[in-house]
């Protein structure tokens, strides 16, 4: 790890990550990214290669009322997703962590898509 950079090891991670997490359509996969700004969130059937749904500190319901990329706002993000999937008829997932520890802000958004209804 010493000449590589934490965005590298945290790449090297996900690739190993996906390699056994596939979404279906019968149960889609959660992918969660995030930056120092935003949350980014999507249901997506790999199967298909469709993004099902889609929800982030940027949509028009949170913009306003959330900033930056902390618990509170992946709080709310995790909600709206776990709505938008209800919609769409999605009630089992797999998470896919991204390479990120499953702390924190990844802890917070799947704690709350778990509340609105969403299975892992």
């Amino acid at each position: 790890m010493a000449n590589r950079s934490r965005q590298q090891e945290r790449i090297k991670r996900h690739v190993r990550i996906r390699k056994r997490v596939r979404g279906t359509a019968d149960r889609p996969r959660l992918c969660v990214y995030k930056s120092l700004r935003h949350v980014y969130a999507q249901i997506i059937d790999d199967e298909a290669g469709a993004t099902l749904v889609t929800a982030s500190t940027l949509d028009k319901a949170l913009i306003e009322k959330m900033s930056g990329s902390n618990r509170v706002s992946a709080e709310a993000v995790g909600a709206l997703l776990a709505e938008r999937a209800a919609e769409k008829g999605v009630k089992r997932v797999v998470f896919d962590r991204g390479g990120y520890p499953y702390h924190g802000v990844v802890a917070a958004l799947a704690d709350a898509c778990r509340k609105g209804g969403l299975e892992f």
